[in-house]
């Protein structure tokens, strides 16, 4: 029997805000409403999620409609990139992300870098896994953190996949054990198949 992880990065969310409490667009609250309508099918056991609204607001429907509770991780938050509270432009995020690929201990004052991220979610991630065998796991999840859980276990995934996500998207994680064997992508085109 295998674990899958479904790593959902969250819906559209409005540019400006606390990165913690910022909701979801119109279009983002759509998309949520799709990402509900794939996964429905997939035989759900449990949702998780980042703590950040956005991320519970794209995961929510699909727990209801499971009835089940989404069940949230602090570990499973975005990269922290300056302070928790207000999100980085994009302007200043590409420059950011592309040191932090390069050099995975770089962090601005009051960040996290890349490896602290990825340390404190892939233990999060490894403890799901124990727990929770032979299941069918969602996660609701950002893009770095997500792009760091998925590149602890394969080094395709980085800043170039990172780069080529949408918002949202769903990857399917296929596990045995601790060990990942293959990912499909379910939102748009797969990126990698590998049986």
């Amino acid at each position: 029997m295998s674990t899958f992880i479904y790593m959902v990065r969250h819906g559209e969310s409005p540019k400006e805000g606390n990165e913690r409490t910022r909701d979801l667009t119109e279009k983002g609250h759509l998309d949520a409403q799709k990402i509900t309508s794939i996964l429905i099918d997939e035989d759900i056991d449990v949702v998780f999620s980042s703590p950040y609204k956005r991320s519970i607001l794209t995961v929510e429907k699909l727990a209801k409609q499971i009835g089940q509770e989404v069940l949230t991780f602090e570990d499973l938050k975005e990269r922290i990139f300056s302070s928790e509270d207000n999100r980085i432009s994009d302007k200043e995020l590409i420059p950011l992300l592309e040191k932090s690929f390069i050099d995975p201990n770089f962090a601005l004052e009051e960040g996290e870098s890349n490896a602290d991220c990825q340390e404190r979610a892939i233990k999060v991630l490894k403890e799901i896994l124990d727990l929770f065998k032979d299941k069918k796991l969602v996660i609701g999840t950002h893009g770095a953190v997500m792009t760091l859980m998925m590149g602890h276990f394969d080094r395709i995934y980085d800043l170039n996949f990172l780069l080529s996500t949408s918002k949202p998207d769903i990857y399917k994680m296929e596990f045995n054990e601790q060990e990942l064997v293959n990912v499909q992508r379910l939102w748009g085109v797969n990126i990698r198949d590998n049986k």
